[in-house]
């Protein structure tokens, strides 16, 4: 009876230790102990042989008389044995659990907005959530759709725009990503497309079911980079969308704050917006680089200097930082439907601190960082300094992210101090007063992080 009451104990105590796993990984954990129970079934049978026993067969095999003192040792010592069998079960299958914290439960179903511009990093930083196994990530989705409304005929308004921005960026986050069928072009034939921008951006969209073989003679402008593909399957894109447990959008393409506030108010949603910064004058030397034919009036001027520069090109310069400033203003003020669900980021500070900073976005995100994260960092953060290509995302972030200001010309830095002036002071970039402080590196053009930038 006491052998029959132990048992159960046991059982009772490792049933309460899986209790309230997710399903999946209470599944796994079993497979598990199977394959462990079928290793120590020798173990636990030589031990169950010797219960089977009684005192006086074992005194008959040896040739002496049982005693009740023998007996109650003997006993006691199966006991013992079973018992550490059992503990060691526990262990192996403890062990098990932590190493599947980070795909153990998931909790609520998140939906994380990566809000930036151009050139701000958000490539980079978005990629913190592509690598995460149990996220649908897109990259760029909206970028069909700003091509369609801006080339319909008349155009369409600054509001026109963020109005239907917000609307597919909802739909996206349901998984209807037939939506963006309205948009591509040319138009997907059977829901198959080869042309959703930038597909090899998006891990989600590069692995199976969703990569199907590959077809002959389909020309794929965007196609996967590290396996070939077939044309992009919307239903099967559609279906691992809604299999994920969170969903995560990168986008450059919408800078109004207030006009997601539907989302945040969506029952259906758990909205997460990261808004990501970079000093502006970073961004415009990126940009002059990277864009070099729509700013050749800033690489002229800068290298020549001799007529006045554009004030048309002074005023959007002047005007994307105030839609910045204003949308940051917006969430750090923490009106109700936006609280705890915002939050601001520096580029610089994750260049500096990736590891930090990407625990950071998760934790407000509610989502668990996986060492697939952590290892993505690690290896990306690290290269060589050759490799920092203009649309790379692999980079020594700790050198990479004041690289500008050793060669912008000052009166450059000039004019972006003087037209975002008041977004530098919200964000803590400081500005420069002479050449010398722009180049000197032992002074600091960054403010240290206001922790009431985590709402």
């Amino acid at each position: 009876m006491e052998i029959r009451r132990a048992l159960p104990q046991d059982i009772w105590e490792l049933l309460h230790f899986l209790k309230m796993r997710s399903k999946y990984a209470v599944l796994l954990v079993f497979v598990v102990s199977l394959i462990i129970i079928e290793k120590e079934n020798n173990f636990i049978s030589r031990v169950s042989d010797k219960l089977k026993q009684t005192p006086q067969a074992l005194a008959e095999a040896n040739g002496t008389e049982a005693s009740p003192a023998a007996a109650e040792n003997g006993s006691l010592a199966s006991l013992q044995e079973l018992d550490a069998a059992f503990s060691q079960l526990k262990s192996h299958l403890h062990n098990i659990t932590l190493q599947l914290e980070g795909d153990g439960d998931p909790g609520p179903r998140r939906h994380v907005l990566l809000m930036a511009t151009t050139r701000t990093g958000s490539s980079f930083v978005g990629e913190f959530f592509n690598q995460q196994g149990n996220i649908f990530y897109l990259f760029e989705p909206l970028w069909h759709v700003e091509k369609m409304v801006t080339f319909l005929p008349g155009g369409a308004s600054a509001v026109g725009s963020a109005l239907v921005y917000r609307d597919v960026l909802k739909q996206l986050f349901l998984c209807d990503l037939y939506i963006l069928e309205n948009f591509i072009s040319p138009a997907p034939e059977d829901h198959l497309t080869p042309f959703l921008f930038r597909r090899g951006s998006s891990h989600s969209l590069c692995e199976e079911p969703v990569c199907t073989p590959s077809a002959k003679k389909v020309f794929e402008k965007y196609y996967c980079k590290n396996r070939r593909c077939g044309p992009l399957n919307i239903t099967l894109a559609a279906e691992a969308c809604r299999h994920k447990q969170h969903v995560a959008l990168k986008t450059v393409r919408i800078r109004q704050l207030e006009f997601l506030q539907p989302l945040a108010e969506d029952p259906r949603l758990d909205l997460r917006i990261i808004q990501l910064v970079r000093d502006p004058r970073a961004v415009l030397a990126s940009r002059m680089v990277a864009f070099s034919g729509k700013y050749e009036t800033w690489n002229k001027w800068a290298s020549e200097g001799e007529a006045p520069l554009n004030e048309e090109e002074v005023q959007r310069l002047r005007g994307n930082c105030e839609s910045i400033r204003v949308s940051a203003e917006l969430g750090l003020q923490r009106p109700a439907w936006l609280r705890g669900r915002y939050m601001l980021v520096r580029y610089e500070d994750v260049a500096r601190a990736p590891l930090q900073k990407a625990e950071e976005m998760y934790r407000f995100a509610g989502l668990p960082l996986t060492p697939q994260v952590e290892e993505w960092i690690s290896k990306n953060t690290q290269a060589p300094r050759d490799s920092n290509g203009v649309y790379s995302t692999c980079k020594n972030s700790s050198e990479q992210f004041e690289k500008w200001r050793f060669s912008m010309p000052f009166k450059l830095a000039q004019v972006v101090q003087d037209a975002c002036a008041p977004a530098m002071q919200l964000f803590g970039y400081k500005l420069a007063s002479s050449p010398a402080a722009l180049a000197n590196r032992s002074f600091s053009l960054l403010e240290e992080a206001q922790p009431s930038w985590v709402t």
